[in-house]
């Protein structure tokens, strides 16, 4: 029975939340939030399995500590952290879908985003002339 709290993969460090709200820069922040958070969920998923494992386990050891004849308080504090670890683990497991939903809206907003505003991208982008900024003709 191991844990670590510290994440395994520090490869994806998270979007700096800045005030750049270029298209591709919006794009790139996408892409990471959906890649870390795809990360998180994988992570999460491990935990919840590890946690469920050493709640099995510690339900192993109830019983040999209770056909040993323990003393009964010794029985009972270890059904408190199987249970514990349980509950921990459902937790852990709505987490984990809680991520896995939020991938699937980063994506879907990443898509919604380069709908919107990624032809006007590649007109201002691809143009030699200057493009006013957004809101001059509001003037």
């Amino acid at each position: 029975m191991s844990s670590e709290l510290a994440p395994r993969n520090t490869s994806t460090a998270p979007a700096v939340a800045d005030d750049d709200n270029r298209y591709k820069a919006v794009q790139a922040k996408l892409d990471m939030l959906g890649t870390a958070m795809d990360d998180a969920g994988l992570e999460l998923e491990a935990l919840h399995r590890s946690m469920q494992n050493n709640a099995t386990h510690t339900e192993g050891v109830t019983d040999d500590i209770e056909n040993a004849q323990l003393d009964p308080k010794f029985v009972r504090l270890t059904v408190n952290v199987s249970l514990a670890l349980l509950g921990s683990a459902r937790e852990v497991r709505k987490m984990s879908d809680i991520a896995e939903e939020t991938v699937d809206l980063t994506h879907q907003t990443r898509r919604a985003h380069a709908k919107l505003y990624g032809a006007l991208d590649d007109i201002r982008s691809n143009r030699r002339e200057k493009t006013p900024k957004p809101g001059f003709f509001n003037r």
